[in-house]
């Protein structure tokens, strides 16, 4: 869904760390937050991620 030169300059708002495209939404490589994309766009906000596994 993303290319990876956007996915290289966004970071978890939590951690700071990587994110990586999943499905409809965007997980962080560290904390496992997980980001809504709405519209194509990514809400990078830590009080809507959901915990992830």
């Amino acid at each position: 869904m993303f290319s990876n030169e956007l996915l290289n300059i966004l970071v978890c708002p939590a951690c700071g760390s990587a994110l990586r495209d999943k499905e409809n939404s965007l997980q962080c490589t560290e904390c496992k937050n997980i980001y809504p994309v709405e519209d194509g766009i990514p809400v990078l906000l830590a009080d809507r991620a959901q915990k992830g596994k």
